[in-house]
């Protein structure tokens, strides 16, 4: 796994042993799930999806955070760059795949639910899936 990837992991997990920072529901496997997200999030795919384009992280899980914490861990994040959007895809495939061997299969809701975000962005890349717009009408 990456260095930098690592770095974020470890501070955000050692930010969450303190039980006064942790949301209700918080489990260890959130902490993959959301740098998953911000990865994402960084990496901002031509190709994806309108509504995977607005993945977003969880108030519960941004707002534990002090602003100058969380400074650090963004600057890290946005110094992960690749040229090409196959490298960040693949990049994210390695993290996500690493991150869910760190857990059981009962922890992996979260990690699975990005998995498949990437998994589907990753056919339209390479032109198994063809998207459609999903028009929602009341």
């Amino acid at each position: 796994m990456d260095s930098r990837v690592k770095k974020v992991l470890e501070l955000i997990h050692k930010h969450f042993e303190d039980e006064d920072k942790q949301y209700s529901e918080y489990e260890s496997s959130d902490v993959e799930y959301f740098v998953g997200c911000m990865l994402y999030n960084h990496f901002a795919f031509s190709k994806a999806l309108e509504n995977l384009k607005t993945m977003d992280l969880s108030y519960d899980f941004l707002s534990s955070f002090r602003d100058e914490e969380y400074a650090e861990i963004e600057k890290i994040v946005e110094s992960i760059d690749f040229e090409k959007e196959e490298e960040k895809l693949l990049f994210l495939e390695n993290y996500i795949s690493k991150a869910k061997d760190k857990y059981s299969a009962s922890e992996l809701y979260l990690l699975n639910r990005i998995d498949g975000h990437v998994k589907a962005l990753k056919g339209i890349y390479d032109g198994s899936i063809i998207p459609q717009k999903v028009v929602f009408k009341k």
